[in-house]
């Protein structure tokens, strides 16, 4: 058995991709992407007839519409090749304006509606910033579920899970590179890796503090790095990990064992954690690392937005 199909048994696997032909080959059950991930796609040549017919079917439209019709496109392909659920996400730049992620979600499942895309297979994805957890809470009022990203630190799933949210996707990988880049020339990678790496220590306290409280939000470890990153997490609801990690579990027919367990997390004496807006603020500011790279990632996806637009442009 390799460990992909031992990792399967316990974990529900997700590929983190907008390379969509390449999903076939591992068969996993749901489908991430990203702004980063969809502009890399468009840019290879099995990909840009996809840009252009959007683009000159639509040409007359507004930019941000012509952006979400090409991430729904994209998104349709992908499920009709993965049997579960994908994730399109929100435009970057709107990550501190609840009223607009709300708006530009309800038109991400109104376009995936018009395709006939069950409610149920997509997930909107929107950045873990206090206003994008409140415009995710106003979407699953609706009916309408939501992954929560950029995701790194503790509080913000605590909020996330007071939300309701459907699903939250912290960040490994991104947490492991800022201790590994404070850590300078000290870092220990041996010493930081498996159970002890930074990222998966992350993961580990949000699952154990969500199962033991009954929170029905399902936990996505995400960003990997390294295989190890992923076979410490074995057990978490699920992980989201891109086609050559996904390749390397492939390929591997070393054991695997669970390393989270809901049980487990039950009988564990936690403390009750809750956050108003005020709190929140407050616990994001005193986490160096999770102030920085929320900011960073929003950064990154609102540029690679932009150079998406300008490909758009181009056609």
């Amino acid at each position: 058995m390799t460990q992909l199909d031992a990792l399967k048994q316990f974990t529900t696997v997700v590929a983190d991709t907008g390379d969509f032909r390449q999903l076939a080959q591992f068969k996993p059950q749901d489908a991430t992407t990203n702004p980063s991930l969809i502009l890399k796609a468009v840019q290879k040549a099995d990909y840009q007839p996809l840009l252009t017919d959007t683009v000159g079917r639509f040409k007359s439209r507004p930019n941000d519409e012509i952006m979400d019709r090409l991430l729904v496109r994209f998104g349709c392909e992908i499920l009709s090749l993965v049997p579960g659920r994908v994730s399109t996400e929100v435009d970057a730049r709107l990550s501190f304006d609840t009223m607009a992620t709300l708006t530009r979600g309800e038109r991400l499942i109104e376009l995936y509606q018009a395709e006939g895309i069950h409610i149920d297979r997509v997930l909107i994805k929107v950045a873990a910033t206090w206003e994008g957890i409140e415009a995710a809470r106003l979407l699953e009022e609706r009916g309408i579920h939501t992954n929560l990203t950029l995701l790194f630190s503790f509080c913000q799933a605590v909020a996330c899970g007071q939300a309701k949210v459907q699903l939250i996707s912290p960040f490994v990988g991104r947490i492991y590179d800022w201790y590994k880049k404070s850590a300078g020339s000290s870092w220990n990678e041996s010493a930081n890796a498996g159970a002890n790496d930074p990222g998966v220590k992350s993961v580990r306290e949000i699952y154990h503090h969500y199962k033991h409280f009954g929170i029905a939000t399902e936990v996505m470890g995400a960003s990997f790095r390294n295989i190890g990153q992923i076979t410490a997490l074995a057990g978490c609801d699920l992980l989201t990990i891109s086609p050559e990690l996904l390749a390397q579990l492939a390929a591997s027919d070393a054991p695997l064992e669970r390393a989270l367990d809901a049980g487990e997390a039950a009988a564990l004496d936690l403390p009750a954690v809750n956050f108003n807006e005020a709190g929140f603020r407050y616990a994001l500011n005193e986490d160096a690392m999770a102030t920085e790279k929320l900011a960073e990632g929003i950064r990154a996806f609102a540029v690679d937005a932009i150079k998406l637009e300008q490909l758009m442009a181009a056609v």
